[in-house]
């Protein structure tokens, strides 16, 4: 018997897959399972802000006269080749996906990812980043509720090119949404004047 401690297998998508779907809280991210912490209520609020802010102008029939052009979703199963993310908000462009994505593990790659950080931030800051990177996903949102920031990345071939950040108070517009202005206090629940 040997002191060396054993390397453990690499997951796979069917070990993914073998989680029951209604217990299925995870991603599977460089062969590891990882399961998602609940979220917090400062998570749960962005998340809806951003998600009810988008679909208005950007939705299927925007009310707001706005641009239209997306799908949106929450919180579904993503596959990036032999990766399961579970992106917080995100959105296909519907000329290049024709139709809603369906399905419990959706295989077409979206064209923007919005990740709110919680506990384990190394997941969205480097893990998933450089996922989402590798299959092309044009932009890449990184919300932080606790400090009150937003950070937003375009594709380049040479990795992510942060082309916004913002905070509280300041009111931006952000790509690839950037017909409309979005107050970033606003994406994090605050109250508006």
């Amino acid at each position: 018997m040997s002191g060396t401690p054993r390397k453990q297998a690499r997951a796979t998508p069917s070990d993914f897959l073998a989680i029951p779907e209604e217990r299925r809280f995870h991603e599977l991210i460089a062969g590891e399972i990882v399961e998602k912490a609940a979220p917090s209520a400062e998570h749960a609020t962005t998340q809806l802000e951003v998600g009810s802010r988008l679909i208005g102008p950007f939705g299927r029939h925007p009310p707001s006269g706005g641009p239209g052009g997306w799908w949106f979703m929450t919180e579904v199963e993503v596959r990036f080749g032999d990766d399961v993310c579970r992106p917080d908000v995100v959105g296909w462009r519907r000329s290049v996906v024709t139709h809603r994505p369906r399905g419990a593990v959706i295989a077409e790659a979206p064209q923007w990812i919005g990740e709110i950080l919680s506990q384990d931030k190394r997941n969205d800051l480097v893990r998933k980043k450089h996922i989402y990177h590798r299959h092309h996903v044009d932009h890449y949102w990184i919300l932080d509720p606790e400090q009150g920031t937003l950070a937003v990345y375009r594709w380049h071939s040479d990795g992510y090119l942060e082309v916004l950040t913002a905070e509280r108070g300041e009111a931006v517009r952000a790509e690839p949404f950037d017909a409309i202005e979005l107050p970033i206090g606003g994406l994090f629940g605050d109250e508006e004047p």
